[in-house]
């Protein structure tokens, strides 16, 4: 039997099986968008370098100044690789500009935003110069070549798998990061399809919708301990693949935004702020706002937004979204994930 596969935690490790893009810190930094709360399947197995799975596939991803580096990994039988693992050119250049939104360029907004919004302004004045490094876990850590932009340089909105993303969000409900990340591990390792081991650590992909449809997924996801959000997920599984299918729901990126998030909202579990997280992670509506109590607050005392009662019903929801699409236009959720 071969060796167990090894990470690999920078190009110079196995150069030939690492391919770059182009792409500055102030476009992209990995360490905030990926552990931002956007998506759960990244993990920073050493300073600076992120693995996760995209596409049914297991990457690692790190950056330079100037470049975001990647290497993919193959898929295992019987613990062997199954081909040589190359990075695999132009199509894996696509899924990685494509996932992180590449051709969405971030100065431009900025200054757009900016120039909409003095609060705004104020918080990114320094964009894109340099300041103090970041003080938080692990910055001290990263490659000194690596720029520390002003604070909001580089956090973009991911375009995720709309199935994944789903999923994933019902997940989210009086939760936080650090448990959904080890809910959607558990979730991927007990219906998910081995992709491959690195140094004793599986990958798994995220199951497709039949496998959580069946009679007694919510079961076993009640012993996963996913309580009450068992019945959402395995519920809104079956809605989907006995209906729109996955198909359809990717669809709803060419619907316009209401309408897409009226879909959403028939689903089990699903209501307005993880429906406007979907639209905007996945279906492409860059103008949806996800509104929770943070950012009803923020809206109150920092922007002055009179709202008709003391909760945060779904008419306020939608106020305070159409309040910020008219301030930061059409990338309002964008503005607002930053």
């Amino acid at each position: 039997p071969s060796a167990p596969m090894k990470l690999r935690d920078t190009p110079s490790a196995c150069p030939s099986l690492w391919r770059a893009l182009p792409c500055p810190p102030a476009e992209l930094r990995l360490d905030l968008v990926l552990s931002s709360g956007q998506t759960f399947r990244w993990w920073e197995s050493s300073p600076g370098a992120w693995t996760g799975v995209l596409g049914g596939r297991v990457w690692t991803l790190t950056q330079d100044r100037e470049r975001l580096w990647y290497t993919v990994y193959s898929e295992e039988e019987d613990g062997r690789p199954t081909e040589a693992a190359e990075p695999g050119g132009a199509d894996t250049d696509q899924i990685l500009r494509d996932y992180f939104q590449l051709d969405v360029g971030l100065p431009a907004l900025y200054r757009a935003w900016g120039a909409a919004d003095p609060r705004f302004r104020k918080v990114a004045k320094d964009f894109p110069g340099e300041v103090a490094p970041w003080d938080h876990e692990g910055w001290a850590q990263r490659p000194p070549s690596v720029p520390s932009p002003c604070p909001l340089a580089g956090v973009r909105v991911l375009r995720q798998d709309p199935v994944e993303c789903l999923l994933s969000f019902i997940c989210t409900s009086n939760n936080h990061i650090h448990r959904i990340t080890a809910m959607i591990e558990r979730l991927c390792r007990a219906f998910g399809r081995h992709l491959c081991s690195l140094d004793a650590r599986p990958f798994h992909a995220f199951p497709p919708l039949s496998a959580l449809a069946g009679a007694d997924a919510e079961a076993q996801l009640r012993a996963l301990g996913f309580g009450y959000r068992a019945k959402f997920v395995s519920g809104s599984a079956r809605t989907i693949a006995e209906g729109l299918g996955a198909e359809g729901l990717c669809q709803l990126r060419a619907a316009p935004y209401a309408e897409a998030r009226r879909v959403l909202c028939t689903l089990p579990g699903v209501g307005t702020k993880v429906a406007d997280c979907v639209c905007l992670m996945a279906l492409d509506k860059a103008e949806a706002v996800p509104v929770d109590t943070h950012i009803w607050h923020i809206a109150q005392q920092r922007y002055g937004v009179a709202l008709g009662g003391r909760s945060l019903t779904p008419r306020a929801h939608q106020e305070i979204g159409d309040f910020f699409r008219g301030l930061w236009g059409p990338y309002a959720g964008w503005a607002q994930a930053v």
